[in-house]
Parts: C-alpha cells; sequence; structure tokens
C-alpha cells in the first residue's frame, strides 16, 4: 500500500478563518431568490473568475475542488457548516465515554472529499486514517490542502470493488466507518455504503451524518430505508443521536441534520438491508 502524498500548500481551518492569506478569495453570488429554496442537490451559484462567470451547482463537487479554498469559502464562510467538527467531537466524546482512545482508532472516510472531515478528526486524536472518493479532484484538493493527513487516498467506485481492491482495503484493518455531508442525494449509493461497512473489524465504530428527512418513514428511498434499519437493528449498538444545524441553505434556512455514532456488531450487513441495494 502506497501512502506518500505530496507536498502541499497550508491547511485551511475548519471555520475558513485561519491561513485566510495563504488562499485565494472569490467572487460568488447565490441566484436571487424563486420562490421555495431549491433542493440541496439541486442548488448552484456563479463563481466570477477572470476568465468569465461560471455556473455551479453544490453537487458539483469536482468543479469546486479544483479552485483551492472555493469549497470552505461557500460552505463554510457563507453558508456556516458545522458538520465535520460536530461528527468528529461526538465520536471523540463517545469513544473516550467508552473508556477507548481517539488515537488508536483506524479509520475509513467514505465521501472524504478535500479532507475537512479528517482534518478535523486529527485535532481530537485520531493519526489513521485512509480517504476514499470517486472523483480524483477530490484526492487532488485533499493532497493539496491537507497534507499528510491521510495515510492514503483511494479514488474508487465502492460499488464496483474487485477482489484485489478488497483484500488491499482489508489490509489496514478498520475499525472506524465516518463518513460526513456525503450520504443521500444519490453521490454515494446505499451499495457502497454496506460495502464500506463490511470493512470495518465487528465492534468498530460507525460515525455519520444525515438529513434530517432522511429518517422520516415517509421517506421511501432505498437509502432512507437502509440508513432507519441499520439503526434499529442488532447490526449497530446505538450511542448517540443528535440533532444539530448542518449548515444554512443559500435563503438562510437553517439545515438541520442527525450526528449518528454507533458501534458495529457481526461481520455483514443483514440480508434483508442489503437485499435490493
Amino acid at each position: 500500500m502506497n501512502t506518500q502524498l505530496e507536498n502541499a500548500p497550508p491547511v485551511y481551518g475548519m471555520d475558513g478563518a485561519r491561513d485566510r492569506r495563504d488562499r485565494p478569495r472569490y467572487q460568488v453570488e447565490f441566484p436571487p431568490p424563486q420562490g421555495e429554496s431549491p433542493d440541496q442537490d439541486e442548488a448552484f451559484f456563479y463563481v466570477t473568475e477572470p476568465e468569465g462567470r461560471t455556473r455551479i451547482r453544490f453537487h458539483d463537487y469536482g468543479e469546486i475542488y479544483k479552485r483551492p479554498g472555493l469549497y470552505e469559502q461557500l460552505f463554510y464562510d457563507r453558508l456556516k457548516c458545522q458538520s465535520p467538527n460536530k461528527v468528529a467531537d461526538v465520536l471523540h466524546q463517545t469513544v473516550m465515554r467508552n473508556n477507548a482512545h481517539p488515537a488508536e482508532l483506524r479509520v475509513l472516510d467514505l465521501g472524504a472529499g478535500n479532507g475537512m472531515a479528517a482534518e478535523a478528526l486529527a485535532t481530537g486524536g485520531v493519526s489513521r486514517m485512509v480517504g476514499v472518493d470517486i472523483i480524483a479532484e477530490a484526492r487532488d484538493a485533499a493532497m493539496r490542502d491537507r497534507p499528510g493527513v491521510y495515510d492514503h487516498y483511494y479514488v474508487t467506485d465502492f460499488c464496483n470493488l474487485d477482489d484485489e481492491q478488497r483484500e488491499d482495503l482489508r489490509a489496514w484493518s478498520f475499525d472506524c466507518f465516518v463518513s460526513v455531508a456525503a450520504l443521500g442525494f444519490g453521490d454515494i449509493p446505499p451499495k457502497a455504503i454496506a460495502e464500506a461497512l463490511d470493512l470495518i473489524e465487528d465492534g468498530g465504530w460507525v460515525a455519520f451524518n444525515i438529513k434530517e428527512t432522511f429518517l422520516d418513514a415517509s421517506d421511501e428511498s432505498g437509502f432512507s430505508a437502509m440508513v432507519r434499519g441499520l439503526i434499529f437493528s442488532e447490526y449497530l449498538d446505538l450511542h448517540h443521536l443528535e440533532r444539530y444545524q448542518h449548515r444554512l441553505s443559500i435563503d438562510g434556512t437553517p439545515l438541520n441534520y442527525f450526528a449518528i455514532v454507533g458501534r458495529k456488531f457481526g461481520d455483514r450487513l443483514p440480508q434483508d438491508l442489503v437485499a435490493g441495494l
């Protein structure tokens, strides 16, 4: 396993304030209000650069990550995102309450993006982390902005792992799954989540966040059904469930999420949760 990461510029602070002088600032504009605020996966903004004005969807992560500091400026400076710190904090508290130590965790960070969740985890003492994302721009941004925070970073599709990839991942002996602001909206399919959870050792920790509506029984999507089934199954011993403000929408409305921490029991997800994914 190759664990070398390239040298890169200084790390950005979680609130967008630290090392502000070391990153560019962008002219970011939100579209004028037109009725109801758009769904999170349909929201967009404009960025004006010397080359011109570009329309970018919030979920066009590749385009955002290519611009150093834009992700932080958009989601943390403007929209006050709190999720990396929140999930890292509740995981840290839960692990410590159970007479363990974050420094001993071996974390699989699914949907790792540019490494903001890993930076928050590292602040709390976690030192062994492997990032996974499906787009190369995410890995490049993490290596550029947060050098050394990950022991390794895989760009791969967890819906289509082959035996060699799965064996390589198992060699890390993960005992903690983390996913921050990456689940739901089709960004990570339930099948990929199941594959990642199966890589976590029996008794390992599971920490993630989801939009509050995904726990509503009226949501009949496969992802929502899987998460509700997971939380209320014997596979996951739930230790922490907390509703909090994830960030603001572009019209200033709070977007509320749940932060969830549990402990996995069993080698593989129950088949009734995996069926049909």
